[in-house]
């Protein structure tokens, strides 16, 4: 059973040319919606730590509950292989830093989880050395966030563990109860893996789970010289929840019965069918809503 639908606040940041609210207006946006819970964005125009003073949280941490509406998710940006080409300079600790003080705008904001990412693969590095700084990495962060009695969330996005048997590799070695998976549908679905398997997998170590939906779109380039199109690696359109392949009913009856009680959060985070204005934003997320709604019941839905 889900106890809390989530929606992303990236979905109205205007970061691919989309409407734009500010943070309070996001917020009531989804209060008006009938969203219980948001994931803010961590940084501008939203939860910037360049701007999120105490006053800023206090404001935004009544609001919400003046709302009805619990912070589910601070949603974190980072890249912990970024400019390994320069070791002198200490990128490790400065996200270790950033991820640190998000943990202390998530508690103080009433949130108890904070998203990271792991990083890109970088060419200066043997992939094993990456592994590990990420894992270091990621288990200060939580031995730091733990503080504030907040968890680390790692998506799969990034490169590195971004198929779910490294995902779950990672959370075992990092080996700290206050770093638990973010555990997505839509990257095991681009990789072509089974997604009821990497569900059963993934149940009992994901805490905060996001849901988006695409189709595939053909794409070419034209080769005069032999009057035809070479094909390339098709674009990946984002279209309403029930519109796209990635099948979110099994995959979400699958992480339930596997050990899954955290919120489901939507998110619009890249072009999507219908454009970017408010009005094509607010009929996908009520699209989403619509779709979750049986799963707040009981009673398991037939489809």
């Amino acid at each position: 059973m889900v106890r809390e639908s989530v929606l992303h606040s990236v979905s109205y940041s205007g970061s691919w040319g989309q409407a734009c609210l500010t943070i309070e207006q996001f917020v009531d946006k989804a209060s008006d919606l009938g969203f219980s819970g948001v994931m803010l964005m961590a940084k501008r125009p939203h939860l910037s730590v360049l701007d999120t003073n105490a006053r800023a949280r206090a404001k935004l941490r009544a609001q919400l509950e003046q709302r009805g509406l619990r912070l589910a998710c601070v949603a974190g940006y980072t890249n912990f292989t970024a400019d390994m080409e320069h070791r002198d300079i200490p990128q490790r600790e400065m996200q270790i830093r950033h991820v640190t003080e998000l943990a202390e705008i998530a508690r103080d904001i009433g949130g108890n989880l904070v998203r990271v990412f792991t990083g890109y693969e970088h060419p200066t590095a043997p992939r094993g050395e990456q592994w590990s700084l990420i894992v270091s990495s990621l288990r200060e962060c939580a031995e730091r966030a733990a503080g504030f009695g907040v968890t680390v969330g790692v998506q799969n996005h990034h490169d590195i563990a971004c198929d779910y048997e490294s995902q779950f590799d990672l959370i075992e070695e990092v080996n700290h109860p206050n770093c638990r998976a973010i555990f997505d549908a839509w990257a095991p679905a681009l990789q072509c893996a089974d997604l009821r398997s990497a569900a059963e997998k993934m149940g009992a170590v994901t805490v905060f789970t996001t849901m988006a939906n695409y189709q595939f779109r053909k794409r070419f380039r034209y080769r005069p010289e032999l009057v035809n199109y070479e094909g390339l690696i098709p674009e990946v359109k984002a279209v309403p929840i029930d519109e796209g392949f990635i099948n979110y009913g099994s995959f979400l009856r699958t992480m339930l019965t596997n050990g899954y009680s955290g919120p489901v959060a939507y998110e619009m985070c890249s072009p999507l069918t219908g454009g970017g204005g408010c009005a094509n934003l607010d009929r996908c997320a009520k699209k989403f809503l619509k779709f979750l709604k049986p799963y707040h019941s009981a009673t398991e839905p037939s489809s």
